[in-house]
């Protein structure tokens, strides 16, 4: 059995277990529970909230925690970061009323800046050389410049619509953030056993995101531009059909590129093309 610590509420708990369920993990949302069972793994889900996380694992209380990278960063937890997960991404920036003019980052000099992210937003102004007065807020970040207890914030930014809300303007991008899998240190055998088989399936499914599943028939005089258009994973799939001037051809290619290649796919002379959903990729 392993525990892993998983955020309590909100849209990161949410895309966790939605990760361990698309992986074959069955665990129980929280519903007012602290810790739940999964029964069809050996691991059982500690609920906490988000800033405890690291701190947790890095104690040995939880062996694994999901949780974004900026709370690493903050806590300064001794933990190792085993997988960058790709879902809950954000970034923590720098951010003042929308009607000031800004010429730099030497604009906060002498100012006050309201954050929960002291460690992360000390070490910026650093590394600057910006003498600016921290005001460390544990809640609404935003409202600060609005009442008086700062001239900016820095906190975190997904959509900016908190911002605008707020009358303020992000002007500065300090930390690119993500969800991550941390594991603490010195992991024993049968633990290093059950992370090896989640981080297996965690790449499978990471790598089927954004993947579309090709199939069509093509003349084989154009087989040769056809796999210039879709080089595969390694190299298209080739079959044949009953009329031998002809063939099958399977590929999986990045959903972003999907109308793009379908186009120079009819232009070479493709038909029946099937465009299916990718599950999952095991390399």
């Amino acid at each position: 059995m392993i525990r892993i610590a998983i955020q309590s509420k909100g849209r990161l708990n949410e895309e966790s277990l939605a990760l361990l369920q698309s992986i074959g993990i069955d665990v129980d949302a929280p519903k007012r529970k602290l810790l739940s069972k999964s029964q069809n793994f050996p691991i059982e889900a500690l609920y906490l909230r988000d800033d405890d996380i690291p701190q947790v694992v890095a104690g040995g209380t939880a062996s694994l925690g999901i949780v974004g990278l900026n709370e690493v960063e903050e806590k300064g937890a001794d933990v190792d970061i085993v997988a960058r997960l790709g879902f809950g991404t954000c970034r923590l920036s720098l951010a003042i009323p929308k009607g000031e003019d800004y010429d730099g980052p030497d604009w906060f000099s002498g100012r006050r800046i309201a954050t929960s992210y002291p460690v992360i937003l000390r070490k910026y102004l650093a590394e600057k050389q910006i003498d600016a007065k921290i005001e460390v807020i544990t809640g609404s970040v935003e409202i600060g410049p609005a009442i008086g207890i700062a001239d900016a914030i820095f906190d975190i930014v997904s959509s900016g619509s908190t911002l605008i809300a707020n009358g303020l303007k992000e002007v500065e991008s300090v930390f690119e953030s993500e969800a991550v899998l941390i594991a603490r240190k010195g992991l024993g055998e049968e633990e290093r056993t059950l992370l090896d088989d989640l981080l297996f399936r965690i790449e499978s499914e990471t790598i089927s995101r954004g993947k579309k599943y090709l199939m069509m028939n093509l003349p084989k005089a154009s087989l040769d531009e056809a796999i210039r258009i879709l080089p595969a994973m390694r190299s298209p799939t080739v079959m044949p059909l009953a009329s031998t001037d002809w063939c099958s051809l399977h590929s999986v290619i990045n959903a972003a590129d999907l109308w793009t290649k379908v186009r120079q796919l009819k232009a070479i002379g493709a038909e029946g093309i099937l465009v299916m959903d990718v599950d999952k990729i095991i390399l």
